[in-house]
């Protein structure tokens, strides 16, 4: 048994090495497809079409604008779910409990163990056994990225990094920019699909008809697939809880975090309207709120003495 369990960690283990591995690989693949996109809309069919002159310049030019305008925020959201650290716990960390001791008094471990078990801060108060720290509420540790993050939604291949509290709004626009982008591409290419299975001669090289057609299944694919990510999402975002929480909180019908769908979509997009489809906050929103930096949730008043 304890070997079988052994073996079973080392897996993991490997699982997680090798998703950190894949690193740049990923973001060179997303890259590779927004590559093979941009050529087959711009260069090889609608930029052309520009010169053609009537109906299909207009058509081709309100393509054009619209594709550039998506392929801005895309990318745009992407590189900000990348590069942005989706929160970690702040060294000095103690919760209510501890604070109210005193500076000089923290809760250590042992004492944290020996806590009764029917005290309601001892319900909320959990302890990260890898980290070697206390955990805020709505924290998880992260296998892949070794450490605890900050209302953890999940670990991202796509994004090579933890979504968290800090940039989970980065990661749903994301899903929402590349949603509309791959919708606009396959619309605009599909008529061209279509003629691949056409008695007509078709204008091209066999290399522009091959990535005309691979990238209208790619955005196809993508497009699809995105939108049932998107909609999963946006259901956890009307009832602020996480892909992790919903999960662990699946048997239970009532959540603590949930005030309603307009408090729980500001908890996460912010108030103010204008930064409500860019990947930034306004700094007011930011020295309002508390909970965008992943450390102070609301509750509900009737689940302060439940267990979290």
């Amino acid at each position: 048994m304890h070997r079988s369990g052994a073996t079973m960690a080392w897996n993991v283990f490997k699982f997680c090495t090798a998703l950190r591995g894949l690193g740049s690989i990923m973001i060179l693949l997303v890259l590779g497809v927004v590559g093979v996109t941009y050529y087959a809309v711009v260069l090889t069919n609608y930029g052309q079409a520009l010169y053609a002159g009537g109906l299909d310049s207009l058509t081709a030019l309100a393509v054009l604008i619209l594709f550039h305008c998506l392929l801005v925020m895309l990318l745009w959201s992407y590189f900000s779910v990348v590069l942005t650290d989706p929160g970690g716990v702040p060294p000095n960390w103690r919760p209510a409990i501890d604070e109210e001791r005193g500076e000089a008094d923290p809760l250590n471990v042992l004492e944290f163990n020996n806590l009764p078990a029917d005290q309601p801060a001892n319900q909320r108060i959990r302890f990260c056994r890898k980290c070697n720290q206390l955990k805020p509420p709505r924290c998880h540790h992260c296998s892949v990225c070794g450490r605890c993050v900050l209302k953890m939604d999940h670990h991202c291949v796509w994004v090579v990094n933890c979504v968290g509290a800090l940039n989970y709004k980065y990661f749903l626009l994301f899903l929402f920019y590349t949603f509309l982008e791959t919708s606009l591409v396959t619309l605009s290419l599909l008529p061209h699909f279509i003629a691949f299975f056409s008695d007509g001669e078709i204008p091209g090289t066999p290399g522009t008809l091959a990535t005309t057609f691979l990238a209208f299944v790619l955005n196809l694919a993508f497009a699809l697939s995105v939108m049932g990510f998107l909609i999963m999402h946006i259901s956890l975002v009307a009832g602020n809880t996480t892909t992790i929480e919903a999960y662990e909180k699946k048997t239970t019908p009532k959540w603590r975090y949930d005030l309603g769908r307009k408090k729980n979509f500001e908890q996460v997009f912010g108030t103010d309207m204008w930064y409500w489809f860019i990947p930034a906050y306004s700094e007011e929103d930011i020295r309002r709120m508390p909970a965008l930096q992943g450390l102070e949730y609301p509750s509900k008043p009737d689940f302060d003495s439940q267990e979290f």
